[in-house]
């Protein structure tokens, strides 16, 4: 079937045939499938249209990111003005220009948001969360990772006026510390993701409060937490047993004790951040770990979920493991990469033979060229091809 709009349909003004053949309701309908971008193209056709265009209920769910990053605190300031308590989900991701103050009007206009992305929004402190706290009770998923301004403050605020607080992303906000994280757990007892990334003053007391008052717990991500122990961990394991996705990549202070105690206590887990579907994708990420030995890799690939759900392993950079943590690999059915970089103790005999047992297994190694003898009967030295490239 071919439709055709003639061009007087669409006219500049509000007399126009579709203004006249469909009811407001039905054109409302069809604005509310529109992205920001043609939605503000709308607004600019005609009068009823721009009201159309602009209502509220169009609005539920906004993305700047694509759009216009470069944004004032005013623009905010409008947007929530004009969308009311219709917002729920918005994303000022990388808006470097917004700050305190818009984000409280938005707060004050906005007090049914339940997803807020201000991730990068490098201008706000501890005012914002504040704000947040004070007028969004519903704030379910909340991303201030690389707020560096933010404090504990901010999660003793968030703990008090969000309680259904459900994700929480405060990735390289490094002023946080356990006193923070003590506070957000407490009052947040439904939290199932918490991004750490970079938080380096983050020792085992805070994972100690995680694992003592998260038990809905899934995601953990501690990449780079560097002061943090097996200790700290043990009490992840033992309190979070819905856990599916954790990293620890760059903890160099994590031996093979953490290992065995992820095997026994946590048999949902993948060790990994940022899966979109955790219980689709098992991986291990423990990269620069570099006090995991064979043994580990043996508790690991022996446990309950590393048989049948085990897809992924990162092990770059670990220097203590050999051939035979490979072995202990080889019943891992469901193995369908392996990346070994820097491990100088791996051979390519070793990778042979688990290939021997999963032959469809992608393994990411590097071996480093042996230099050349000196050529036969003259003076010029021979190099390798790493050796010319440096």
């Amino acid at each position: 079937m071919h439709v055709f709009l003639s061009p007087q349909m669409f006219s500049n003004n509000d007399e126009a045939v579709i203004n006249k053949k469909l009811p407001k309701e039905l054109l409302l309908r069809i604005f509310s499938f529109l992205d920001v971008v043609t939605l503000c193209r709308c607004a600019q056709v005609s009068r009823s249209w721009n009201l159309l265009a602009l209502d509220g209920s169009n609005w539920q769910r906004i993305d700047l990111f694509d759009f216009q990053r470069d944004i004032e605190g005013r623009v905010v300031e409008n947007i929530s003005k004009r969308c009311g308590g219709f917002l729920r989900k918005l994303s000022l991701r990388g808006c470097l220009g917004v700050g305190d103050s818009a984000l409280r009007t938005f707060a004050q206009n906005c007090r049914n948001i339940e997803l807020l992305s201000l991730n990068g929004c490098t201008k706000i402190t501890d005012s914002t969360c504040n704000s947040l706290s004070k007028f969004c009770p519903k704030l379910k998923h909340l991303d201030l990772a690389s707020c560096t301004s933010i404090t504990n403050l901010s999660l003793k605020a968030l703990s008090e006026g969000c309680p259904l607080l459900e994700q929480l992303n405060i990735s390289w906000c490094d002023q946080v510390t356990k006193d923070g994280i003590q506070a957000l757990v407490r009052c947040c007892p439904g939290l199932k993701g918490l991004f750490l990334k970079g938080c380096t003053q983050l020792e085992d007391e805070a994972l100690q409060h995680i694992g003592a008052h998260c038990p809905e717990l899934v995601t953990l991500n501690l990449q780079t937490c560097s002061q943090i122990t097996d200790e700290g961990l043990i009490t992840i394991c033992r309190g979070c047993h819905r856990l599916q996705s954790l990293c620890v990549s760059g903890c160099a202070n994590i031996t093979d004790a953490i290992l065995n105690a992820l095997g026994q206590n946590c048999p949902r887990l993948s060790f990994y951040p940022l899966l979109n579907d955790a219980s689709l994708i098992s991986l291990s990420s423990l990269s620069h770990c570099e006090l995991i030995t064979d043994d580990g890799i043996r508790q690991l690939g022996s446990g309950p979920c590393a048989h049948d759900r085990l897809e992924v392993i990162e092990l770059d950079n670990c220097p203590l493991i050999t051939d035979a943590s490979l072995e202990h690999l080889k019943t891992c059915h469901s193995l369908d990469r392996i990346e070994l970089y820097d491990c100088q103790q791996i051979t390519r005999a070793g990778i042979k033979r688990l290939r021997t047992h999963l032959p469809n297994i992608k393994v990411h190694a590097y071996f480093a060229p042996v230099t050349p003898p000196p050529s036969v009967g003259g003076s010029r030295q021979r190099f390798c091809r790493c050796c010319i490239l440096l």
